[in-house]
């Protein structure tokens, strides 16, 4: 999913990065973090995680990488807002300091992963959410989770065609069968995250997890 130095034109990636820093921007604005303190030690583990499960890519068409994303978890235990920004984190250091995705790709990454994929996920996931049935809500997890990785692949493989780099129906077929095997485990992790979180009663951000949920 992270897009290399190189593969995009300057229209594009000019472009990008000019939605993908609004986008952040807002997030910020609009992120109450330090209203909701019992959360904080949360965000640092899911953030760690997400960074840790990105780090394992598969080679796709183009030069681009699949792998797991992470955005709709942040996104159902903290809100789409905050979500960005932890996808955001993500991405900044391990373009920076991994080399993994360009650095003038980086508004086009955030875009693709930090808002597209956990905004979409969130918005398909509430859905489900009022559903009184726990199979009904993991279901909605799952389908979120998965729906949200294939957006980001399409968002992708939009991005690289309008670049000139590799015709858009050869990069989509790619994009979706890889990440199409790849959301399954994205959505089942998501599911059981989210389940085993809602279940610890004794840890301090279950209450405001459960009101996310609800």
């Amino acid at each position: 999913m992270h897009i290399p130095d190189g593969f995009l034109s300057l229209p594009v990636w000019v472009s990008t990065a000019a939605i993908g820093t609004a986008a952040v921007a807002l997030a910020v604005k609009k992120t109450k973090l330090s209203e909701e303190s019992n959360n904080i030690p949360l965000v640092g583990i899911v953030t760690a995680f997400i960074f840790a499960a990105q780090m394992i890519n598969f080679p796709v068409a183009g030069a681009t990488s699949g792998h797991l994303a992470g955005g709709v978890l942040a996104a159902i235990l903290f809100g789409p807002w905050l979500a960005t920004l932890v996808m955001s984190a993500v991405i900044i250091i391990q373009s920076l300091f991994f080399q993994d995705g360009g650095i003038t790709a980086i508004g086009a990454n955030l875009l693709n992963v930090g808002v597209i994929a956990p905004w979409l996920g969130y918005l398909v996931y509430k859905l489900f959410a009022k559903s009184k049935s726990r199979i009904v809500k993991s279901s909605g997890i799952f389908i979120a989770a998965w729906l949200s990785l294939m957006a980001a692949a399409v968002a992708v493989s939009v991005e690289l065609s309008l670049s000139g780099i590799i015709s858009f129906g050869v990069v989509l077929k790619a994009m979706l069968t890889w990440h199409s095997i790849i959301g399954i485990g994205e959505g089942i992790i998501t599911v059981v995250i989210v389940n085993y979180l809602m279940q610890r009663e004794d840890q301090p951000f279950q209450l405001s997890v459960q009101k996310e949920l609800s």
